[in-house]
């Protein structure tokens, strides 16, 4: 296959009972961007399930991008809001070898699916806040670990279950680039923004209490940055509010 060919390939279309890597099946396809398709496996002889992130040949030169990922993946192998990465595995699509990362499946539903389920597919505003301050918590950890996540929206966020608190995974990273203080602080500024759509967005904005205006600060990134210069102060500031 020439490398034009390669650059082409924008999906794999495997469909349920495909075998790869001679050990895994495919269950069903969870979803698919711009690196490449991701697949809920099963794997053989055990049954677990797993996940596996199929990359598109072309998006990943030299297994550059699914090493850099993977990489990132193990130095935060420690955060319970990361999935857990665990092997890579190589197959081939047409003749043309693929690099797959095998990772943790985890059941749940994705942010914006869960909301739909509640009146006004919003949030009310004690639960949006346990949501912020568990994403707090989680990124904290990453941040302390030298990384980012630098891709978080709703779409990226994971529910596994709502108890007295928010039980969440974070299914994806952008992993290109070391991290830098603007890196994290756009982490911060994307959360509030998550916490700002959760319980509603710009419709119910103007009648949200004061406190929690406070946090959203309009979305203005200055605001914001001056008010939490590091996902530390966002968390204690939700630790720390007092409810009028």
């Amino acid at each position: 296959m020439s490398s034009n060919s390669r650059s082409q390939i924008a999906t794999f279309g495997y469909k349920p009972g495909r075998i790869f890597a001679r050990k895994y099946e495919i269950v069903s396809c969870l979803g698919s961007g711009w690196e490449g398709e991701v697949y809920k496996i099963r794997e053989k002889g055990t049954n677990i399930e797993r996940a596996a992130k199929l990359f598109f040949p072309g998006r990943n030169p030299k297994n550059t991008v699914s090493y850099t990922y993977a990489k990132k993946l193990h130095r935060l192998r420690e955060c319970p809001i990361v999935i857990q990465y665990h092997t890579q595995e190589e197959l081939q699509f047409r003749g043309e070898p693929i690099t797959a990362l095998i990772s943790e499946y985890v059941e749940g539903e994705l942010l914006p699916n869960y909301l739909k389920r509640f009146p006004a597919k919003r949030l009310p505003i004690f639960q949006g806040i346990h949501l912020l301050h568990a994403l707090a918590t989680g990124v904290e950890n990453i941040h302390h670990l030298g990384e980012y996540h630098g891709d978080l929206h709703s779409e990226n966020i994971l529910v596994r279950r709502l108890g007295l608190s928010f039980e969440l995974k974070l299914i994806d990273l952008f992993h290109w680039g070391r991290a830098t203080k603007e890196n994290r602080q756009d982490d911060i500024c994307d959360l509030i923004k998550v916490f700002y759509e959760a319980i509603g967005g710009k419709k119910y904005y103007a009648k949200h209490p004061p406190e929690v205006k406070a946090i959203c600060c309009g979305l203005k990134r200055s605001l914001i940055l001056k008010k939490f210069r590091t996902m530390s102060d966002l968390r204690i500031h939700l630790e720390n509010q007092a409810w009028t």
